[in-house]
């Protein structure tokens, strides 16, 4: 959802009409109707004080994506890096512990053999 649609949706959400909001932010109703209409863009000091009426961050209020949406895959993404740590750390218990094993059974090889052949 692009500013104008958010813009829209937000005044219509407070139960605002355009002469309303625009009394709210020191602007004029046909400010907010271009604003609404794409036909011009508030200056920034005009979008801290929409982000602050709304009670959004710059970015929810600017951005054509939903933050929320972003926080939630970033979760996701640490989730899953935590998950490949662990299975990193798992392949290297697993890993040692075979390497283990083998020295242990070519030890008991050696002592095998040497009985075999030198013990008699």
């Amino acid at each position: 959802m692009n500013f104008n649609e958010k813009l829209i949706n937000l005044r219509k959400s407070k139960g605002l009409s355009q002469e309303e909001l625009g009394a709210e932010l020191h602007v004029s109703r046909q400010t907010i109707s271009k604003w609404e209409s794409c036909q011009s863009y508030p200056d920034f000091q005009r979008l801290v004080l929409l982000s602050d009426y709304f009670g959004l961050t710059l970015d929810e209020l600017v951005k054509d994506i939903d933050v929320e949406e972003v926080r939630n895959k970033n979760i996701n993404n640490e989730k899953l890096s935590s998950i490949y740590d662990d299975m990193n750390s798992a392949k290297k218990f697993i890993s040692a512990f075979f390497v283990f094993g083998a020295m242990v059974l070519i030890f008991f090889a050696i002592i095998v053999l040497y009985g075999v052949f030198f013990v008699k």
